[in-house]
């Protein structure tokens, strides 16, 4: 949890220093940063299970196709 934190801490610095350094918009840009590594972090997770579960299902479906040939 702390690596997420310092993540999203960093990213807002890098937004704030793209911003010009300007004082007065430190929870936009936490959201902002906040949202960004966070919707990363999911698409990560995403591929990571879509990827693990597409074997699976192809096994399945050749097994259903060969049923249906048998028969």
């Amino acid at each position: 949890m702390q690596d997420l934190e310092h993540a999203i801490r960093e990213r807002a610095y890098q937004l704030w220093i793209e911003d010009g350094c300007q004082d007065g918009h430190a929870t936009a840009h936490w959201l902002l940063a906040q949202r960004e590594i966070l919707s990363s972090s999911l698409e990560a997770i995403a591929r990571v299970t879509l990827t693990e579960q597409q074997p699976k299902k192809l096994a399945k479906a050749k097994a259903s196709r060969r049923k249906q040939r048998a028969t």
